[in-house]
């Protein structure tokens, strides 16, 4: 009986270090979350036209959320293999990061091929964790990127086919020869334009990396810029 006390004291601080560590699963992997709050120190970067059309999907995002709790943005790029992904992944970690619940984002585009392997590289490495699950000429993926959020499952697609939304979406375009092929989203209830630069101009270069993490980083910064307005509008 005398060793009860000191049971008690051990259970009760085993207690407490499990508590913070669960708590803090809500949001973002650790390193992701690191980079994410390195990345909004870098608002100050993004040029006030391009923060104009960023504002126009925060604020769609924010009227769709009041009015029905939830709102679908599909991120749209010829290929689907690169720009795409990194609007949608990004998308997803903003809104976990800024606790913004009822966001579903999906990527497309206007030819099927397969989703980019460095880009996959680039997101891993920045503390996402994405894995193949099933390999074809268009291999599936699972990205995760918070412990308690259910896994993105990642393949090339049309912009049109499942899982995606074929109505009540909003179209964002992640490149210029997207906004050249489909001035009109079919289904969607607005279109808006954020292109980036090409990568697949670097692939087997010197500069690969620095070009694969420049575009994912500027989105990274620009996307969460988004949701910062979101959550701003929300408060």
């Amino acid at each position: 009986m005398k060793s009860l006390p000191l049971l008690l004291i051990t259970f009760t601080l085993l207690f407490a270090t499990i508590i913070p560590s669960v708590a803090s699963s809500k949001g973002p992997f650790p390193k992701l979350a690191a980079e994410i709050k390195n990345a909004t120190r870098d608002f100050y970067t993004i040029p006030a036209e391009r923060k104009l059309q960023l504002k126009k999907i925060a604020d769609y995002i924010s009227a769709k959320l009041k009015s029905e709790k939830k709102v679908s943005l599909v991120y749209i790029c010829v290929h689907n293999s690169d720009r795409s992904f990194l609007g949608q992944l990004w998308a997803m970690a903003a809104a976990n990061y800024y606790q913004i619940k009822g966001i579903s984002a999906y990527s497309g585009g206007l030819i099927i091929t397969a989703f980019n392997p460095i880009v996959i590289q680039t997101l891993n490495n920045v503390g996402f964790q994405i894995t193949k699950t099933f390999e074809t000429s268009n291999p599936r993926y699972e990205a995760r990127y918070a412990t308690e959020e259910d896994p993105v499952v990642c393949f090339s697609k049309k912009y049109m086919d499942s899982p995606n939304p074929k109505t009540d979406f909003a179209a964002v375009t992640t490149c210029s020869e997207a906004d050249e092929s489909c001035p009109l989203v079919q289904g969607s209830n607005i279109r808006i334009s954020t292109p980036y630069k090409a990568v697949k101009f670097s692939d087997g270069k010197p500069e690969q990396t620095a070009v694969y993490n420049g575009c994912s980083r500027q989105m990274e910064v620009e996307i969460l810029y988004c949701f910062s307005l979101v959550k701003a509008s929300a408060n």
